[in-house]
């Protein structure tokens, strides 16, 4: 029986027509190990963009539905058009979307989440010895109402379909070589890795690492899915492999160091300090989809027996969580709320930190000596993030990436920036 391999392909590698015939000679080499091969590919360059602009264009408040229904197109366009280069060099391929397959998502537009895939048309088609092309980015509910997955959603279709299909591995194809252990823009030296751990892209995704979506990671980490970052443009490099972490030899604490320059800090002054107000804050902020990030609250006030609550959002998600704060705040009783964007979110990211005391220790006093003021921090086991101006972040970056020992011993040659996901 033949391996399944997925590959998926982001917009910057199917930017052009020219570029997309790059992308069918890679998946023919695929065919050619032997493989049966099943394709994800996002719109072309910037489609999704354009797609947005328009649509605010016409209407500055539009439809959720509507904009799916219009967003979901870019990756039709791009699929129709690798499988027509596929067939013009003599392959047997064929393209599907969402519907055609029956990728079943939840019934929410935009942000919609998988909750199943159709596997007998794909099984088919492997049978019949076909490539296939499958769209990235959308799904479709019971009902058959289009839906679209959200910024990166390619990512999480091609790892679910990978899963779905009991695949040996998905090779997420980019414009980079790899996952690094930061921005090589920032850090030129910044070395690639050759492993790294679900947990550990997990949480860099999640702190700002644009290699890949968190959800996709979350995927692969449920289901044991091996995952490959690779370049399109250089087929011999084997990129970084991510895989669990019981596989990996763990040899330094840090791993990589994150910027998020997304994040927008919301803070809600004087709640009365009694049960269930945190509560209503938040599940008002989650009914709507609203993901919250950082959470800090201060301590009581004795006179006026009130706190302060700050927290992170996506800037995204800055204009109805203004609208749902302000609603929410009068319910509380609660004084004002400030919402700001100049901040940056750095963390660093390591499964080795686990059993490593004064890794904190030594972030807090690396900004320190670099002049830079934190002003939130959170922390899980192999993550420790800090709130800082969003002008320091550069400087964080390169003082951090010094300290932990993270850069290669020659300035890594990394061409093109990294990818729309």
């Amino acid at each position: 029986m033949k391996k399944i391999i997925v590959q998926k392909f982001g917009g910057t590698s199917v930017a052009d027509t020219n570029k997309i015939k790059h992308v069918a000679d890679v998946i023919i080499k695929e065919k050619q190990n032997g493989n049966d091969v099943v394709v994800v590919v996002s719109a072309m360059g910037h489609t999704t963009d354009h797609l947005l602009k328009l649509a605010h264009e016409i209407n500055a408040a539009p439809s959720e539905r509507e904009l799916d229904m219009l967003l979901s197109t870019g990756e039709c366009v791009s699929m129709s058009l690798l499988t027509m280069a596929l067939q013009s060099k003599g392959y047997d391929a064929i393209s599907y979307n969402a519907s055609q397959i029956g990728i079943i998502t939840e019934n929410v537009h935009t942000k919609a989440r998988i909750v199943d895939i159709k596997t007998d048309k794909l099984k088919k088609s492997l049978e019949e010895g076909k490539i296939i092309v499958i769209a990235g980015f959308q799904g479709v509910t019971p009902e058959g109402e289009i839906t679209t997955l959200g910024r990166g959603g390619s990512d999480t279709s091609a790892v679910a379909i990978a899963s779905a299909l009991g695949a040996e591995r998905c090779d997420i194809y980019t414009d980079v070589e790899g996952v690094y252990t930061t921005d090589p823009r920032i850090v030129p030296n910044a070395s690639k890795l050759d492993e790294i751990s679900y947990e550990e892209m997990l949480e860099l995704a999640h702190a700002g690492a644009n290699v890949l979506h968190p959800r996709s990671v979350e995927t692969a980490k449920q289901y044991s899915m091996p995952l490959r970052v690779r370049s399109t443009f250089k087929y011999d490099d084997k990129g970084t492999l991510i895989l669990g972490v019981d596989k990996m030899e763990i040899y330094k604490p840090v791993a990589g160091v994150a910027q998020d320059l997304s994040q927008v800090r919301v803070v809600v002054c004087d709640i009365p300090d009694t049960p269930g107000e945190a509560a209503t804050l938040f599940s008002s902020l989650a009914k709507e989809n609203i993901s919250v990030d950082m959470i800090i609250q201060s301590y009581a006030r004795k006179v006026s027996q009130t706190n302060d609550i700050a927290f992170t959002i996506n800037k995204e998600d800055l204009e109805k969580t203004e609208e749902i704060v302000n609603k929410v705040k009068d319910k509380l009783h609660a004084g004002d709320v400030s919402f700001d964007d100049n901040i940056a979110k750095i963390s660093i990211v390591g499964a080795g930190m686990i059993d490593r005391p004064g890794i904190a220790s030594t972030m807090f006093q690396t900004l320190a000596d670099a002049g830079i003021n934190i002003r939130m921090i959170s922390t899980s086991e192999i993550k420790i993030s800090c709130l800082i101006n969003k002008e320091d972040s550069q400087k964080a970056v390169k003082a951090l990436h010094k300290v932990f020992n993270l850069g290669c011993d020659t300035i890594a040659e990394v061409k093109g920036t990294l990818p729309d996901v």
